[in-house]
């Protein structure tokens, strides 16, 4: 079963910064499309960005401009870099395999999460 330990939440003002990390234990993680989710409280899961195994990067319209996706193949690890944060992208997000338009397409597992709370 795929671990997945995502880090980097917290509590930020308006138009802040954070960066959210994730270790992931998949062997051959270099040929999974990697992407971040996020879930706001009485919502359903969203898919917000998506690294291909080729290197493509994918956003949601809602983040586009603001977030970068990044990965790093050697250390198992992916990253969002979260920028100009508003009060709507409060939600805990979470990594995992990710196709934009298949929801199917995941490790099976999830990891707990990392909060992000955006509120002055």
């Amino acid at each position: 079963q795929v671990q997945l330990v995502e880090s980097g939440g917290g509590l930020v003002q308006p138009g802040g910064s954070l960066r959210l990390s994730c270790e992931v234990s998949a062997s051959h993680f270099s040929v999974y499309d990697m992407g971040w989710y996020r879930q706001a409280p009485g919502k359903q899961r969203e898919l917000v960005a998506v690294v291909s195994s080729t290197g493509s990067l994918s956003y949601a319209d809602s983040v586009k401009g603001r977030f970068t996706i990044s990965r790093d193949n050697a250390k198992n690890a992916l990253y969002l870099q979260m920028n100009s944060l508003k009060p709507e992208d409060t939600a805990v997000y979470y990594c995992n395999a990710a196709h934009f338009g298949d929801d199917n397409y995941n490790f099976g597992s999830w990891g707990q999460g990392t909060q992000v709370t955006v509120s002055s």
